[in-house]
């Protein structure tokens, strides 16, 4: 027997319609790439999504078709995500932190037909552009005052292209599990692979996201998602705001910490979500200039492992730090380090130490570690395995590699993380598989071994690799980029960490370096931090 309710599919349209509906007067703010602030609000979103969606209809643009959008946190990107979809078309979420030949591979494998680009990379896009046959336009996310004289295939300004038509259109209607985002992973190995959101899962994700326990967006919030669009759906924001009706505050192109600090102040931001790395930028313009935080109350640090120095500093200025992990394949999310009526107890170290693990599993993400042959191992916080996941918003293949399978018999995706979970369910990342330290046959947790060392008052940044050793099989060796006029040296860093970590942990060598280098995606990148060191012998050989 089947229910009798209505068949309401859920299309990311919908959200947008009922934050007009509901919250049309709401700010939706933004430092624009042109300079000045811009305000709107929901209500014109929804009109100037409408045009989008009409526009790219007059274009051709049919159901399926990719539309790349290489854009900042604005609100012309905000509207464009709605208008592509509302006529069944996908986004493609470019990165412009990747080489211009990944950029082009990329758009080459997603077959893009247009691409919506801001102003900043123009000059990107004219070094792949020859390169990308499949493009039929590139509409510069501009006015006619701002528009730059370009080489650009058809190139247009947004302005221009969305005021030929009258707005006066419907969205379309189609089945929820119609495809709706394309975003590709960093691809730090082999290829990077296209993950495929659909509109089912992008507005239940929305509707995880909202929760109390995960990021608690509300309407009477002033949001500032600091990560980028095109990383992994900004964490779900672009749609979870909407949907909760926040006032929604955008950083265009100038993520420093001054301008940030800015924002934050200037637009009484109540919650913001960033990598650690904007958020040691926010620190350092605070310590410089003595600023203090008057309305923020809530951040979502994610992305890589927070530093349990970091969660510090803002829980003494009265912010609650939720740290958070995910994966592109997660949509992104998939724990947050909310505390559960078990823990609320815990206070000072030990509560410090809860709020450094990546969290619990949200709602809908089911989760468990095996060993290498897939056998289940316990949840006692000891004990490492793989982690492996499942959910409606995880994905069960990849884009044009249908044929391979990514999900063991259970239907599980495994992450390439390897993690403990506690008995309360708590999950800790101790490192990504590829990058696990096994030093005579046990494994040692690089991310522990960073954290520990970050916490040091001289230290900006810290990255731990395996370095081959004859008799233990590998052994870790630290790298430290010391913080500006500090000179720590190899025995200050290692006393401070002595009897703070097991012994056998201990780095067997400190190596200092003015960048540590990264991914696409802000993470470290152990992958060239190797190969650096690939030639390095250890002192204790």
């Amino acid at each position: 027997m089947l229910g009798l309710m209505q068949n309401w599919p859920l299309l990311q349209h919908k959200i947008i319609d009922h934050a007009a509906a509901q919250y049309g007067d709401q700010e939706v703010v933004t430092r624009s790439v042109e300079g000045p602030i811009h305000r709107t609000n929901y209500r014109q979103v929804r009109e100037r999504a409408l045009r989008v969606a009409q526009r790219l209809a007059k274009d051709g643009v049919k159901s399926g078709d990719r539309v790349a959008t290489l854009a900042w946190n604005t609100w012309r990107h905000l509207e464009a995500w709605y208008g592509i979809t509302g006529i069944g078309a996908v986004y493609h979420t470019i990165n412009p932190r990747l080489f211009p030949e990944q950029i082009a591979w990329i758009a080459n494998h997603a077959q893009d037909r247009l691409v919506l680009l801001d102003l900043t990379f123009v000059p990107l896009m004219e070094q792949v552009a020859d390169k990308i046959p499949s493009v039929e336009r590139y509409v510069i996310l501009t006015d006619r005052a701002h528009m730059p004289a370009t080489k650009l295939k058809n190139a247009v300004a947004y302005e221009d292209w969305i005021a030929e038509v009258d707005g006066d259109f419907k969205w379309a209607e189609f089945d929820e599990n119609t495809a709706a985002g394309l975003c590709y992973t960093s691809g730090t190995t082999g290829d990077p692979k296209g993950v495929l959101y659909s509109h089912r899962s992008n507005v239940l994700h929305a509707l995880q996201a909202c929760m109390k326990d995960t990021l608690a967006v509300s309407a009477t919030d002033s949001i500032l998602p600091i990560v980028p669009m095109f990383h992994a759906n900004a964490w779900s924001l672009a749609f979870s705001v909407p949907l909760a009706g926040a006032k929604f505050v955008m950083p265009g192109a100038k993520l420093d910490g001054a301008s940030i600090y800015e924002l934050l102040e200037t637009e009484k931001v109540t919650f913001s979500a960033a990598v650690p790395t904007v958020w040691l930028m926010l620190m350092q313009n605070m310590q410089a200039t003595g600023g203090k935080l008057t309305t923020l109350k809530r951040v979502a640090i994610g992305g890589s492992a927070c530093p349990p120095s970091m969660i510090e500093y803002f829980e003494e200025r009265g912010v609650n730090v939720h740290h958070a992990w995910g994966m592109t394949e997660m949509s992104p999310i998939g724990t947050i380090g909310a505390i559960k009526p078990a823990v609320s107890g815990l206070k000072g170290k030990e509560l410090l130490d809860l709020k450094s693990k990546q969290g619990h599993a949200i709602f809908a993400v089911e989760m468990k570690i095996t060993d290498d042959e897939g056998n289940r191992l316990p949840w006692d916080g000891k004990k490492f395995g793989r982690l492996k996941v499942r959910g409606p918003a995880i994905s069960r293949r990849y884009f044009k590699r249908e044929d391979e399978e990514i999900l063991d018999s259970e239907g599980y995706f495994d992450t390439g993380d390897v993690a403990t979970i506690d008995p309360n369910g708590y999950m800790q990342i101790t490192d990504r598989a590829k990058d696990v330290i096994k030093s005579g046959g046990e494994w040692i947790s690089s991310i522990d071994i960073e954290n520990l060392a970050v916490g040091h008052p001289q230290v900006a940044e810290a990255a731990v690799i395996g370095v081959a050793h004859p008799k233990w099989d590998e052994r870790p060796l630290l790298v430290v980029v010391a913080k500006e006029g500090a000179e720590p040296d190899r025995k200050t860093i290692l006393s401070y960490m002595d009897g703070k970590i097991a012994k056998w942990w201990m780095p067997d060598d400190v190596q200092f370096v003015r960048e540590i280098p990264h991914t696409a995606t802000g993470k470290i990148n152990k992958l060239k931090l190797r190969q650096e060191f690939k030639d390095y012998k250890l002192p204790s050989e």
